[in-house]
């Protein structure tokens, strides 16, 4: 619930507190400065923006607040960490998460939202298509691949792309009890989705080269630690 954050986590800024969104969007943000006002400017109508910085030393916090988000602050570091202290401060039913690097173009939300907020699919992930030189590292590409192949192989579900953009509802998001809190936590909500028989469907959406340098997959030690986090839910994961 929203209400199990605690209170100095949350943005007290009651400008910030707007009218009872659709759909609230989590960003996980860590030195995103650069990238938030782009991000920001294409968030839908009926979308409200929830960036939860973590651990920032860029002003992100301040950035995404000048330009209308409301601010959650997570303080222990991962992206699981941030990403689910967002789906917790959030209060909308249907609750999409969005990378804030700008790699990924918030004006198509509704693609993955509108079908949950239809009653059509339980979980509706962003299928990543590439528009640029550079927006997907070939190794991060790889290992997205050879993830997807494993998981299809393992729930039956047809998927192609664990990516970040992605939707479902609060409520049920939260009642998956959900425990990773680094670079697992995307698998680990496809696992339980899966397991407990969720409509799942893909849609496409683009993939542009990020702003900025990339904290986790852009580089080849972070993918290395995300294969690592994903292999042990792998296996932690019934």
């Amino acid at each position: 619930m929203a209400d199990d954050l605690p209170e100095d986590l949350r943005d007290p800024d009651p400008e910030t507190d707007l009218a009872r969104a659709r759909v609230d969007v989590v960003l996980p943000c860590l030195d995103e400065a650069a990238a938030l006002p782009g991000v920001l400017a294409r968030m839908p109508a009926g979308y409200r923006a929830i960036v939860v910085d973590n651990g920032s030393t860029d002003g992100s916090a301040d950035v995404a607040r000048a330009h209308g988000a409301v601010v959650v602050t997570e303080p222990r570091r991962g992206f699981g960490a941030a990403a689910h202290a967002g789906l917790l401060a959030a209060t909308a039913p249907v609750v999409a998460f969005c990378d804030a690097d700008g790699s990924l173009d918030p004006a198509e939300l509704p693609l993955v939202a509108d079908p949950v907020l239809a009653d059509d699919a339980d979980l509706v992930l962003g299928r990543r298509r590439t528009e640029g030189r550079g927006a997907w590292p070939v190794h991060a590409r790889a290992a997205n691949l050879a993830l997807a192949a494993r998981l299809r192989r393992r729930t039956g579900v047809p998927l192609h792309d664990l990516g970040p953009l992605r939707a479902a509802r609060r409520e049920a998001l939260v009642g998956l009890g959900l425990v990773d809190r680094r670079s697992g936590y995307p698998l680990e909500v496809f696992l339980r989705a899966a397991a407990a028989g969720w409509r799942v469907r893909e849609v496409d959406v683009s993939y542009r080269p990020r702003v900025g340098r990339s904290k986790v997959t852009g580089t080849v030690l972070g993918t290395a630690r995300a294969v690592q986090d994903m292999s042990r839910l792998m296996r932690e994961v019934s």
